[in-house]
């Protein structure tokens, strides 16, 4: 959207202020409009320059057609005009507008010569405020991104950046391996050095990680707008050409289920049991505190799900009041009896063991994951005859049972805690599992 400053515009790379005169005052300046360049090319700088011009043109003005009616005589009577008259009124004219001529211009410091802030730089600055407002998670993602970005650019001048260099960055992304990263031998290489090694190699990162990646930088270049750095984002013109296809996650089947669960994992094994019998994310669980389990009479212990001094939720929606499965009220008196229940474990951690399990047990099918175990507990709860809606308020997702989900939301108190109970109740492991 392009910047608005009332009457004033952007020429080439400087901002002009233009205000045409009222008519009477037009006659005495002998000039139809004020015109002054406010001598910058910063909006902000140039909205504050033109408000002072804005008062000069309002004193212009008023001290204009004060003076106009000092130095005009008053209208002769009749039709003859007295000899001379004419002359006086061009002679006290002229003397207006000398007296009017020493109003000179709004002058304005030349503001000193702002150095030229280069990539590397202003990404640095960037990521030290992301890393104040984006959990570690998201923080990691967005460092990776920009500073592949950087690399490339490191010494350019963030304003010389241009839309072929937006396309350069781009088609290289497609280059790169799933890999790098992944190892002391891929860790923090540049953009170059990235598609140096993924040369002869078939692995490449998935579309969606293309885009997610052309998203953050463009973040960064939007905010590099905001801080006044450019004028306006030269990439917003290239386009994206990748074609994100779904890739969703797997059903774990009661095979896959069973055999996880009896290769008893001594660092994940509880955690996956929490996971499958409450639909919590990773994260959920891996941050839950002894106090987030409260008894609520004859139904039984509940989990809060709940941002707490160990870890953030994910959305809004994701903050609710699960029943704890009987199965995990025998896994309770396993863990901490206070602060974490699963202390040391991160989401990372959980993910990464959860793979190597899955290799050593040769559980190789697409689409089998950690987080696979929460679609099994969405599946198991369709699969007994739960409305949507009613999984959704377990899970943490929006209500899909109507159209217009946010009058659902505001008229709807969501289900009690008796029904939660009942359906958290008829979960069932696979046979000859041993908690």
């Amino acid at each position: 959207m392009s910047i608005r400053i009332k009457y004033a515009y952007l020429s080439g790379q400087v901002w002009l202020y233009r205000r045409n005169y009222p008519t009477d005052v037009q006659l005495v300046l002998g000039s139809q409009a004020l015109k002054q360049s406010l001598k910058t090319g910063d909006a902000k700088l140039a909205r504050t320059r033109a408000r002072e011009v804005n008062s000069r043109y309002e004193t212009l003005v008023n001290r204009t057609r004060t003076g106009l009616e000092q130095a005009l005589p008053s209208a002769p009577q009749g039709d003859q005009l007295p000899t001379g008259w004419g002359y006086a009124i061009q002679t006290n004219l002229g003397r207006l507008r000398a007296a009017l001529a020493d109003s000179e211009a709004v002058a304005f410091t030349a503001p000193t010569k702002r150095p030229k802030t280069v990539v590397g730089d202003l990404v640095k600055l960037y990521l030290r405020r992301r890393a104040s407002a984006l959990r570690p998670s998201g923080y990691k993602s967005v460092r990776y991104s920009v500073g592949l970005f950087a690399s490339k650019f490191a010494d350019r001048p963030v304003a010389s950046l241009n839309r072929d260099d937006g396309r350069l960055f781009l088609s290289l992304l497609p280059q790169l391996s799933v890999v790098l990263g992944k190892s002391h031998r891929t860790f923090r290489l540049t953009l170059d050095q990235s598609v140096a090694f993924s040369l002869g190699r078939r692995d490449r990162i998935a579309v969606r990680t293309q885009k997610r990646i052309w998203s953050q930088v463009n973040h960064f270049i939007d905010w590099a707008v905001y801080e006044g750095e450019i004028t306006q984002n030269p990439f917003r013109t290239v386009r994206f050409e990748g074609k994100v296809r779904p890739e969703p996650y797997a059903v774990p089947t009661d095979g896959e289920v069973t055999a996880l669960l009896a290769a008893q994992d001594p660092t994940i094994h509880h955690l996956l049991l929490f996971c499958l019998l409450t639909g919590m994310r990773a994260g959920e669980a891996a941050g839950l505190l002894r106090e987030d389990i409260v008894a609520k009479g004859n139904l039984g212990n509940f989990v809060l799900i709940r941002p707490n001094r160990v870890r953030a939720l994910k959305t809004d929606a994701s903050e609710r009041v699960v029943p704890l499965h009987a199965v995990l009220d025998g896994v309770l008196s396993r863990l901490p009896a206070k602060d974490e229940l699963f202390p040391g474990l991160k989401v990372n951690i959980v993910t990464k063991r959860f793979t190597a399990l899955r290799e050593r047990l040769e559980l190789n099918r697409r689409g089998l994951c950690f987080h696979s175990t929460r679609k099994w507990f969405i599946t198991q709860c369709e699969r007994t005859g739960v409305p949507e809606h009613f999984t959704a308020s377990l899970v943490g997702h929006k209500s899909a049972r109507s159209e217009n989900q946010l009058t659902y939301a505001i008229y709807s108190a969501g289900i009690s805690d008796e029904q939660k109970r009942s359906i958290v109740d008829q979960l069932r492991l696979p046979a000859g599992v041993r908690p």
